[in-house]
C-alpha cells in the first residue's frame, strides 16, 4: 500500500510536469503570435526559374508552399542596387515577394546598398555613387530607399519590416561609413535609409526597422556598437543578429548576448540569419555542437529557436534560416537535399503549427 501510494504520487507529480510543460508549449505560442518563423529565399525564384523541382516527402510543390505547409510566416529578400551576375534587383525581388504575400507571407526587405553582396568583410558602393562625397552620398541613400519602397508599395508589396544594410558590424558605404573611424557618417547614412522608407510608404503602414550585425555571440562585440549606436538616438524598433556557430560563438554565448540585449537595451529581437550544414564541412577538424548530419541540422534549428523563445520579457521575436534554397557548395547549408527533397529540419516549426 505503501508503495502504491509512492507510485501514484510520482504518477501524480509526472502528470501535472506534462501538463504544465504542454500548456506552457501551447500558450506560449499563442502569445507569441507575432513571432517570425523566417527565411531568406532570395535565390527561390531563381532556382525555381532554371527548372530545379522541390520537394516535400517526396510530393513536388513550389517551394514557397512547402515553407508555408511548415509554419513559416515571413520571407526576407535581399535588395542590391545595380547586380551584374546575381538575380536580386528591384524587379526580380518584387516578382519573389508578390508571391509571397499571395500565401501570407510577410516581408522583409534586406538592402545590401551595394551591386553585390555587402557583409563585415566588404561593404563596396554601388558603382553608380562611386564619385559622391558624403553628403551626395546621404542624399542617394535617401532617394533610393524612397523610391524603391515607392515601387514595392505600388506593386502591393509595402515590406513589413526593412533592414537598412546587411551585416553592418563594421559599417556600411565604404569608405565613407565604414567603422569604427567613421559613425558620424555611418550614423547619417543610416539616418537616411530609415527616412527613405517613412517617406516612400506614405500613408502605408510603417514598416518595422531593423538594425542588423553578425555579433550573435558576442555580449561585448554587440555592446560596443549597439551602446555607440544609441549615442546617436536614431529611431528604429529591432535588434537583427546573424548566427552561425563556427564564426559566432557557442549557443551558450548566444543565449547570454540574447539575455544580456533583452535586459540592456529594451528592445525586441531577432536571429535574423541562421544555418547549420548537414554534411561535413565546418567541423572536420574541431568539435562540433551537432554532428553535420541532416538530423544534427534539425537538432541546431530546434536549439537556435529554444533559446530565442526563452530571451526575457518576450524579446526574442523569431529565427530566419538563411538560403534554403541555397544551390553550389553552399548547398549543405540549405534546407533541401541534392534530389531537391526537402531535409528533416524544416519540419522544426510543425509542432507549434499543426496543433
Amino acid at each position: 500500500m505503501k508503495r502504491e501510494n509512492k507510485f501514484n504520487k510520482v504518477s501524480l507529480s509526472v502528470m501535472v510536469i506534462f501538463w504544465v510543460a504542454v500548456q506552457s508549449c501551447i500558450c506560449g505560442f499563442t502569445q507569441a503570435a507575432d513571432y517570425a518563423v523566417g527565411a531568406d529565399l532570395s535565390f527561390l525564384k531563381q532556382a525555381e526559374d532554371s527548372g530545379i523541382v522541390f520537394k516535400d516527402n517526396g510530393e513536388e510543390k513550389p517551394g514557397l508552399k512547402i515553407f508555408k505547409d511548415h509554419g513559416y510566416n515571413w520571407i526576407r529578400l535581399r535588395l542590391f542596387h545595380t547586380p551584374t551576375r546575381l538575380p536580386n534587383n528591384l524587379e526580380y525581388t518584387i516578382a519573389l515577394a508578390q508571391e509571397a504575400k499571395k500565401l501570407g507571407f510577410k516581408f522583409l526587405l534586406n538592402y545590401h546598398y551595394s551591386d553585390t553582396w555587402a557583409d563585415p568583410g566588404k561593404q563596396y558602393i554601388p558603382k553608380a555613387w562611386g564619385d559622391k562625397s558624403h553628403d551626395e552620398l546621404v542624399q542617394a541613400v535617401f532617394e533610393y530607399t524612397r523610391d524603391t519602397i515607392i515601387a514595392f508599395k505600388e506593386a502591393g508589396v509595402l515590406p513589413d519590416m526593412v533592414q537598412p544594410g546587411n551585416e553592418i558590424s563594421n559599417g556600411m558605404l565604404w569608405p565613407d561609413g565604414k567603422l569604427t573611424g567613421n559613425w558620424d557618417n555611418f550614423a547619417e547614412l543610416m539616418e537616411a535609409g530609415i527616412n527613405g522608407v517613412d517617406a516612400g510608404r506614405g500613408n502605408g503602414k510603417r514598416p518595422l526597422i531593423m538594425v542588423h550585425i553578425d555579433k550573435g555571440g558576442s555580449k561585448d562585440r554587440t555592446k560596443a556598437f549597439f551602446d555607440k549606436w544609441h549615442s546617436y538616438g536614431i529611431r528604429y524598433d529591432i535588434i537583427g543578429q546573424s548566427y552561425y556557430p563556427w564564426w559566432h560563438g557557442t549557443l551558450l554565448e548566444l543565449r547570454e548576448n540574447m539575455i544580456f540585449m533583452a535586459d540592456e537595451y529594451k528592445k525586441d529581437i531577432i536571429i535574423v540569419e541562421a544555418a547549420y550544414n548537414w554534411r561535413p564541412a565546418e567541423y572536420k577538424n574541431k568539435k562540433a555542437p551537432f554532428p553535420e548530419t541532416p538530423e544534427g541540422q534539425r537538432q541546431f534549428l530546434e536549439e537556435v529557436n529554444r533559446i530565442v523563445l526563452n530571451t526575457p520579457d518576450n524579446r526574442g521575436k523569431g529565427v530566419f534560416w538563411w538560403e534554403p534554397a541555397v544551390m553550389g557548395g553552399l548547398r549543405r547549408r540549405g534546407m533541401f537535399y541534392d534530389d531537391g527533397n526537402a531535409l528533416p529540419v524544416v519540419t522544426v516549426f510543425d509542432k507549434f503549427t499543426r496543433h
